[in-house]
Parts: C-alpha cells; sequence; structure tokens
C-alpha cells in the first residue's frame, strides 16, 4: 500500500497490532503547487530546499522548489503535524512561506495552474511497523518506509514492492498458503533500503528538540560519521508520543495572524481546493465521521480554540453559529482532498476517515 496512512492500512495495523514496540508513528503534510512561471526566471533542473521559516525554531519544516520543464515549478512546504499551537495552520505557513524574496521572485509574473496536500509518513526506521501477517503486507508509505531526512519516498516505496513481490512468488511457487511473507522483512534487513533508514532514524526525534539542534546532530550523523567510516549513528534517540498528543491547550498558545491573500502569489483555500479539481458525489454517505459528535465543541473549541479548522488545507472543518448562537462543526467533505491530516492531528482522535464512494476526491493535474 503506497498511501501514508491509508484506509485499510489503518485498520490492518490496529487490528494486527502491528506497530507494538515500536515508535509512534510521526506525520507531516506537505502542501503543495503548480507554477507556470515567467521563461525568464526559469531554470531547469534548478533545486531549492528550505528549512525552518516561516515557522518558528521549535516547530519542525522545511521548504522546497523543483524547476521543471515548459516554464513550470512544482514548489510546497512539508509541516511536521507535531506542531504544539493549534492556532497554527500549515496552508496558511506555506503561503506565507511564497513572500519570502528568495521563492517570491521566481513566481511574480507567474500563474498557479494546480494545488494539493497529502501527509507523509516521517517517523523512519523507528516506527516502522512489523510489514507482513497473514495474508498480506505493508509497502512504501503504508509501512513508513520514506526517508523524511531527504524527502524522498518513491525509491523507498519501489524497492519494498519488489522485496515483498519476490517473497510472494517464492511463497506461491512452493505452494505455501495462509502464512507470512516471512522473507520480505528479513530480505528489507539486508537490503541498502534499511541501511539508508538506519542511518536516519534519528532525524524526526533531533528536530523534534528544534531546528537548530536537528541541523547540527543531521549533519554529524548524515555528514561527518560516514566521512569517518561510521555507517549508522552509535546512539538512537526515541520518540514517545503521537503527533495529537502533542497539541497544547489554546490558553497556552499564542494566537496566529496570518495575512489576507492578494491572490498573485497567495491564495485562500477555496480558490486552492477549486483548481485542486476536487469533487465528490453529493448523494453518497459521509466519507469524513465523528465518533461523539459533541466532542469537537465541547472539547477540540473549547479547549483547542477548534484547530480542526486550521489544520485542514481544503476548508473542511467549520465552526458555525446555530440561530440560539451556539456553535456546531460543520464538515464540508466535498472540499476533502484526502490528506489524512483530520485523522492524524484531531487532539482527541474523534474524526475517523473512511474512504468515499465512487472514486471521488482531488484530480491532480501534473502535479
Amino acid at each position: 500500500m503506497r498511501k501514508a496512512r491509508g484506509h485499510l492500512g489503518r485498520q490492518l495495523i490496529s487490528r494486527f497490532k502491528l506497530d507494538e514496540g515500536k515508535d509512534p508513528q510521526a506525520y507531516a503534510l506537505g502542501v503543495k503547487e503548480l507554477w507556470e512561471i515567467d521563461p525568464a526566471k526559469h531554470q531547469p533542473g534548478l533545486v531549492i530546499h528550505t528549512a525552518g521559516w516561516p515557522m518558528d525554531s521549535k516547530t519542525y519544516g522545511g521548504g522546497f522548489m523543483y524547476h521543471l520543464e515548459d516554464n513550470k515549478v512544482t514548489l510546497g512546504l512539508v509541516t511536521g503535524l507535531d506542531y504544539s499551537n493549534p492556532y497554527l495552520s500549515p496552508f496558511e505557513e506555506m503561503q506565507r512561506w511564497k513572500t519570502h524574496p528568495s521563492i517570491k521572485k521566481y513566481l511574480e509574473g507567474g500563474k498557479r495552474i494546480s494545488y494539493g496536500a497529502r501527509a507523509i509518513t516521517a517517523g523512519g526506521a523507528l516506527s516502522l511497523p512489523k510489514t507482513v501477517f497473514a495474508g498480506g503486507a505493508l509497502i512504501g508509505c503504508e509501512a513508513g518506509y520514506l526517508n523524511a531526512s531527504r524527502i524522498k519516498g518513491s525509491h523507498a516505496a519501489i524497492k519494498s514492492g519488489m522485496l515483498a513481490a519476490e517473497a510472494a512468488y517464492a511463497a506461491v511457487t512452493t505452494g505455501r498458503q495462509h502464512d507470512e511473507l516471512s522473507a520480505y522483512p528479513e530480505a528489507y534487513a539486508n537490503s541498502w533500503l534499511a541501511q539508508e533508514l538506519n542511518q536516519s532514524r534519528n532525524f524526526k526525534a533531533w528536530f523534534k528538540k528544534g531546528l537548530y539542534m536537528g541541523s547540527f546532530m543531521t549533519g554529524i550523523e548524515q555528514w561527518l560519521l560516514p566521512r569517518l567510516g561510521i555507517k549508522s549513528p552509535p546512539w538512537t534517540i526515541h520518540r514517545t508520543q503521537p503527533d495529537y498528543a502533542m497539541l497544547k491547550p489554546a490558553a497556552e498558545c499564542t494566537p496566529i495572524v496570518y495575512p489576507k491573500p492578494d491572490n498573485k502569489i497567495t491564495f485562500d483555500r477555496l480558490s486552492s481546493v477549486f483548481v485542486s479539481n476536487t469533487n465528490h458525489e453529493e448523494q453518497q454517505p459521509a466519507h469524513l465521521t465523528l465518533k461523539d459528535a459533541s466532542v469537537p465543541v465541547n472539547i477540540n473549541l473549547a479547549q483547542y480554540a477548534g484547530p480542526e479548522s486550521r489544520y485542514c488545507p481544503a476548508g473542511v472543518y467549520e465552526f458555525v453559529k446555530n440561530a440560539d448562537n451556539t456553535d456546531r462543526l460543520q464538515i464540508n467533505a466535498q472540499n476533502c482532498v484526502h490528506c489524512k491530516t483530520c485523522d492524524i492531528k484531531d487532539p482527541t482522535q474523534n474524526i475517523v476517515w473512511v474512504t468515499p464512494e465512487g472514486g471521488g476526491g482531488p484530480n491532480y493535474s501534473s502535479m
């Protein structure tokens, strides 16, 4: 399964306790746009990576810009979903990131073509669950093979798929049934992928200690130690809390005031959803469900200032007033871009994302 926090994978990991004894999985939200820019500013092959800003030094995150062909660039901001301030909005942070002079200079005079968002796994080797169970296996981002320190997951998804396929082929050709593909995790343990992820296993834990500590220790582990002939750090830093548990009560945090969009470089969420080509059948059952309908107002709004209205990059969750001036949560499920952030970051774990009927959702073009 390629997608991070997939609907089936989430249930399988829970049912078979595949994550028992592992660090909690860490996630980040990537908010991404595709632009067509002024040909005079286009530099095919140019890659820009950033870290930190516009978030504070305690919040994990970084941006990217890749110059593609035909005067197009893809750019985005990745925000760790272990952030603590409930007023933070990953979407708004990405819009603010584009105003930095080093990024804005490429976008001025250009046109935004498409928009999207997706959660990614960032826990690495320490959060990797048991990847096999009777009748199936976890591969790619569903298992958590992405190397967050290199912002690379496709190569790991392909390699894990190859390893699982080879193990399945061997099982089928020898007449085995109803057992586990034990050859798959064994092959992974002896692969270059395991070595790569083991070298970067502390990446997310170090950055939880702040941008400067994270940058310093990542430099030691992934630049200095290999040059000294040490392939793997001689120490391991564990994490103990899931992302949703890191959110602090609103009373302990400072509200963040984001600037209004200028509709040239920065945009609002609804116009962004429009260019994601998102569509859901109106008559289908809701694919965003609540375990307890009273929780959003009584707990999330009262204690955390309604973070679902900010962490969702598509404007799905909205607190509105009833006729008697009481609050209620309105779920605009038709806006959902299937990023899975609500399923991950909800502080009460009250939201359950299920697969919508009919293949609805975003229809990304050239993303």
